[in-house]
């Protein structure tokens, strides 16, 4: 077996999607929502049966951020996580946080039935398991919290899968599907509301105001009633300080053929290295996709190695015969792991931010589009206070921010005093390196064709030292996770502007 050359997500070959103009004019409307996944899509919808006039943007093409490179586990299963929040936030906030999640699943499913929409929506049980004796009562614990909350779930003494494990919980009656197939339905149902999409319109700032205005990079406007940042990483920050309050992980998958028939059901490991597998039907064949390797981004080892390591897995525990696609994703992970949603400005009522859904964007973003269309109508949530992006819960928050700020520190350092050892000359093809030009740092990478790219390293954010992601051929930053393309372009935030290029 072999890895794919290139990444390429397979939900992004699944799928047709359609194209929208770049905004080209200032315009008004009621709401601004920017960023186009499954949050953004998933409000515009809801809003648009509402009446309301609203205006989608998209910095790229809609849906190929980190809705696109999911593993699409539409579930509240979300690790071991539930007996932690009990510990940090009580047994009430706890049962919010699953119920917010569990609204999500069913306004899927809801959603795909009233509509038709042929999205491969599967109902499975999702399982965690564990091999391990050091992990086995950390899920003995998580079960008792399931229990705690009522939750219909079940500990089993395995899980159903085609390798040894001593212990599983599952929790029933979760879902998975394809996210592209069901949210280009979702958008298309949206236009026909009235929603207008633009594509390659950078949001960098807002003015604020009863009458708020999204500036985009290009210096067009769009006034709006009410402002949205539904994109990965908030554009607008307001003084939240999120670069400080969050941190950017990635993780990665690969769709291979299995040797036999792989069971039913949904599952992840309890340790790390993280192991997540579903089923994915591919060209009328069964497939799995194998997923795992977190880690913060920029602080990886070799990237290529990663995916090596889910290869060498499929192998061990599947029998992988082929590796149809590989891909990788970015998640913004908050401090306490639960995410920001709500009013971000405590002086523009106006403007809202949804962001930091971990691991778990298809149920997370669904339960961010439901409360931000209650708030955008004035009307009451109960997930409201959970999920206020002025939220402090003193444990984990401290201890956590203070771990977190003090490894930004490090790399901050650290990249500045690394020596330079190698030269753009000495790059193949398809090669890239941090290099000395000028007796200065620089990132060159040499395409397949000979040709050179060089551009300085230093992240547009806060300054940081971009490292070489071989796997993804990008200049990632290990302090606050910005991406770059490998000819500088901002391809994730918190930077807005591109590296320099170097000739």
């Amino acid at each position: 077996m072999e890895l794919p050359k290139f990444p390429e997500s397979y939900w992004l070959t699944s799928t047709s999607i359609p194209s929208y103009p770049k905004l080209e004019q200032n315009i008004e409307v009621d709401v601004a929502i920017v960023g186009a996944g499954i949050t953004g899509i998933t409000t515009a919808y809801l809003l648009s049966k509402h009446g309301f006039n609203i205006a989608l943007i998209e910095a790229g093409q809609i849906l190929t951020g980190t809705t696109g490179h999911t593993t699409a586990k539409i579930t509240a299963q979300h690790g071991l996580i539930y007996d932690e929040l009990i510990a940090h936030i009580g047994l009430e906030k706890t049962k919010l946080y699953y119920q917010a999640n569990d609204e999500a699943l069913k306004f899927i499913k809801q959603t795909v039935k009233a509509h038709a929409i042929p999205c491969d929506l599967k109902t499975e049980d999702a399982y965690i398991y564990t091999n391990s004796d050091e992990s086995l009562a950390k899920l003995s614990k998580e079960f008792q919290a399931y229990q705690q909350l009522e939750l219909p779930s079940a500990m089993l003494p395995q899980a159903p899968l085609p390798f040894p494990t001593i212990a599983a919980i599952v929790m029933n009656d979760q879902a998975q599907f394809n996210p592209i197939k069901y949210l280009t339905a979702l958008t298309d149902l949206a236009v026909k509301q009235g929603v207008q999409i633009y594509e390659n319109t950078t949001a960098v700032t807002v003015d604020k105001g009863d009458q708020a205005a999204v500036v985009t990079r290009d210096g067009h406007k769009i006034a709006a009633k009410h402002v949205l940042s539904c994109s990965h990483y908030p554009f607008h920050d307001g003084g939240s300080f999120y670069f400080a309050r969050m941190y950017q992980e990635r993780s990665y998958a690969l769709c291979i053929k299995p040797l036999h028939a792989f069971p039913k059901g949904m599952y992840i490991s309890a340790e790390e290295p993280t192991r997540s597998l579903r089923t994915v039907t591919v060209n009328g064949e069964e497939m799995v996709i194998v997923g795992g390797e977190n880690h913060k981004t920029g602080q990886g080892i070799c990237t290529i190695k990663h995916y090596e390591a889910l290869q060498a897995f499929a192998e061990q525990t599947l029998s992988a015969q082929e590796i149809l696609y590989r891909w990788s994703a970015q998640d913004l992970v908050t401090l306490d792991k639960l995410p920001f949603i709500g009013q971000t400005d405590s002086d523009a009522p106006n403007i809202y931010v949804a962001t930091g859904y971990k691991k778990w964007g298809m149920t997370t973003g669904t339960a961010a589009a439901l409360l931000l269309e209650k708030l955008v109508m004035g009307q009451e949530s109960p997930y409201e206070q959970l999920f206020t992006p002025s939220r402090f819960y003193a444990d984990p928050t401290i201890k956590q921010f203070i771990k977190t700020n003090a490894d930004v520190a490090k790399h901050l350092v650290g990249g500045k005093l690394e020596s330079l050892n190698r030269y753009p000359e000495h790059l193949s093809n398809d090669e890239g390196a941090v290099v000395a030009v000028n007796g200065k740092r620089a990132g060159a990478y040499r395409d397949q064709d000979g040709q050179l790219h060089i551009v300085d390293t230093t992240c547009t954010h806060m300054g940081c030292e971009v490292e070489w992601n071989s796997g993804e051929r990008t200049w990632d930053c290990p302090c606050h996770g910005s991406r770059f393309s490998f000819e500088g372009e901002v391809l994730d935030g918190p930077a807005k502007k591109p590296l320099k290029k170097i000739n």
